[in-house]
């Protein structure tokens, strides 16, 4: 979602970056894009703005990324590539929430955006001017990929430097990439109030010309200085070593909202996938080492209670012997099955019915 659009709005600097790279007498050539252009990390941002509505009032949260890199090469292939572990909410919750829960960053680790920049872009730039352009871009992210647009203004700062800005917000809706469902599970969790499910991304790109016979510098953006109007977070940085007992409690809560627990139908074996959360899982226990994990199992309400109950206990201890087998202290691990019994949410609708049908995680000393 915001992520998408921040992405754009990298793109949409990537090919502003390339239109600044213009005509010079110091540098004038048939290509502007020679011999490439990549990001200074110290003054590029990327942020994105989400509305919540709680309790009649409209809530207006904005969040970047902390990680995220871009070049532009020499036949004018824009690429920015965004590390969604690296979202920054300024809430250590809130980001583990948008993690596991919306971009699902265990499955779908990075955002990709791509465009194809021409030469004409840069017509008419010079240090000292002022061009906005439009910018058409693709950007890949959560197994989704769309054709997108960004207006942005390029204004060189001299021949080997130029900064790339979003002209008007980038809106990104969550439903073209397949984050809809991921956006609801946000909701709920964090309290039910509604999420509009759209986001405003901006952004501002610095790219500098590359030296001849150099290659691609892949750098991480860091925090660009505060402007007035919008303070940029700070880098999210994930904690180190072990976790605090909040820290622990919070994660195996979000943990047990994800959904990406998968098994064959009727049955209590595994699904490979589930490797990518239950991964995670193994971790995060380690990094709770005074605790213990119980791991109950639950269903939705179709079939009859009796089966339903077996399923839930016998899915729940394939769990146990998944993360047992992975290394986890066996005596740190306990399950229990509660069938149908303890649904979330009303089991009324198929995604509903899919909510209830999960693995939960809570920890006791």
């Amino acid at each position: 979602m915001r992520f998408g659009q921040l992405n754009v709005n990298l793109t949409g600097m990537i090919v502003a970056l390339g239109l600044a790279l213009t005509v010079s007498t110091a540098h004038a050539q048939d290509n502007p894009f020679e011999p490439g252009w990549d990001l200074d990390p110290a003054t590029s941002f990327i942020r994105f703005g989400s509305i919540k509505h709680v309790e009649g009032k409209e809530i207006v949260e904005t969040h970047s990324f902390a990680t995220f890199g871009s070049s532009i090469e020499a036949d004018g292939k824009a690429t920015i590539n965004v590390k969604l572990e690296s979202v920054d909410t300024r809430n250590d919750l809130r980001n583990v929430r948008m993690r596991f829960l919306f971009f699902e960053t265990f499955k779908f680790p990075e955002a990709v955006v791509t465009a194809q920049l021409s030469p004409d872009m840069a017509a008419g730039l010079a240090p000292g001017g002022q061009k906005e352009v439009q910018i058409p871009f693709s950007m890949d992210i959560h197994g989704a990929s769309n054709r997108l647009v960004t207006d942005a203004i390029i204004t060189p700062d001299s021949n080997d430097r130029f900064v790339a800005a979003s002209a008007r917000p980038i809106v990104f809706h969550v439903d073209d990439f397949a984050l809809g469902n991921n956006l609801r599970k946000i909701a709920e969790t964090a309290g039910g109030f509604d999420i509009v499910p759209e986001m405003n991304i901006t952004y501002q790109f610095t790219f500098v010309r590359r030296a001849a016979g150099a290659s691609a510098q892949v750098a991480d953006a860091a925090p660009a200085t505060p402007t007035p109007d919008v303070p940029q977070p700070s880098a999210a940085l994930e904690t180190q070593g072990e976790f605090s007992y909040e820290e622990c409690v919070g994660r195996f809560e979000i943990l047990s909202e994800t959904g990406n627990i998968y098994f064959a139908s009727g049955s209590a074996r595994l699904d490979a996938e589930s490797d990518f959360v239950l991964s995670t899982v193994v971790d995060i226990v380690q990094r709770c080492p005074s605790l213990r994990l119980l791991i109950s199992g639950h269903t939705d309400d179709d079939g009859s209670n009796a089966y339903n109950q077996s399923l839930s206990e016998r899915r729940a201890l394939s769990v146990v012997d998944y993360l047992s087998r992975r290394g986890v202290d066996r005596r740190r691990l306990h399950s229990a099955g509660f069938g149908e019994d303890r649904p979330m949410v009303p089991n009324d609708s198929a995604f509903n019915k899919s909510r209830n049908r999960r693995i939960e995680f809570s920890l006791y000393q």
